[in-house]
């Protein structure tokens, strides 16, 4: 069975983990190992909890479920050789205002370029949280924006999305990230600043 890594045990982190909870062999990587020990005790599965580089290296699928500056560190200092390479990640500002980096490059593009061995797939950045939190059949046809150069790191991705109750729309290679990121942006405009909430999410319509 394929073996997946979630590093980092943020809102995201966990959310992603009691999805896949009993789905796909798990391990969770965190700096507060106490913290993940009490929080798989929740779980259905008995999980393993380790480092995050520990965690890393005993996966074939690593899940970065940092904030963007924290995930480029981890891919730059982290053997990431042969690994599919989940970027969950939007380049916030502070005050969420608006993307770091854009259009002419992406989180992911720049997680690629520290970690050359790495499959990275872009996923998961148009999903707010909260989302997670709510039944799998709520969420089954909501899109989960995928882009990657990878067809088989591509293909592993999208089983784990439709694992974690959602469906994917594939947006192109990993450049597409740049267009990917901004989707994520509007939504936490959306979300946020235009007061709508966190149950939102992008999605396509063909008419």
């Amino acid at each position: 069975m394929t073996k997946s890594a979630i590093i980092g045990l943020g809102n995201m982190g966990k959310g992603l983990a009691r999805r896949l909870d009993g789905k796909t062999d798990l391990i969770l990587g965190t700096r507060d190992i106490t913290g993940g020990e009490n929080f798989a005790a929740t779980l259905s599965q008995g999980l393993r909890v380790t480092s995050p580089q520990d965690a890393a290296a005993a996966a074939d699928i690593v899940i970065l479920a940092l904030p963007y500056a924290a995930a480029l560190a981890f891919a730059k200092s982290t053997n990431l050789e042969g690994k599919v390479v989940v970027d969950l990640t939007n380049p916030l500002k502070e005050d969420f205002s608006g993307l770091t980096i854009g259009h002419s490059t992406s989180a992911a593009e720049e997680i690629q370029a520290v970690a050359p061995g790495a499959r990275v797939v872009k996923a998961y950045n148009t999903i707010f949280a909260s989302l997670l939190d709510r039944p799998a059949s709520d969420t089954s046809a909501t899109p989960v924006f995928l882009a990657g150069d990878d067809e088989a790191a591509i293909a592993s991705v999208t089983r784990l999305v439709e694992l974690s109750g959602f469906t994917t729309e594939l947006a192109g290679g990993l450049n597409a990230a740049r267009l990917v990121e901004p989707l994520g942006m509007l939504n936490i405009q959306l979300g946020y600043h235009q007061g709508r909430g966190t149950a939102i999410a992008p999605a396509w319509q063909a008419l």
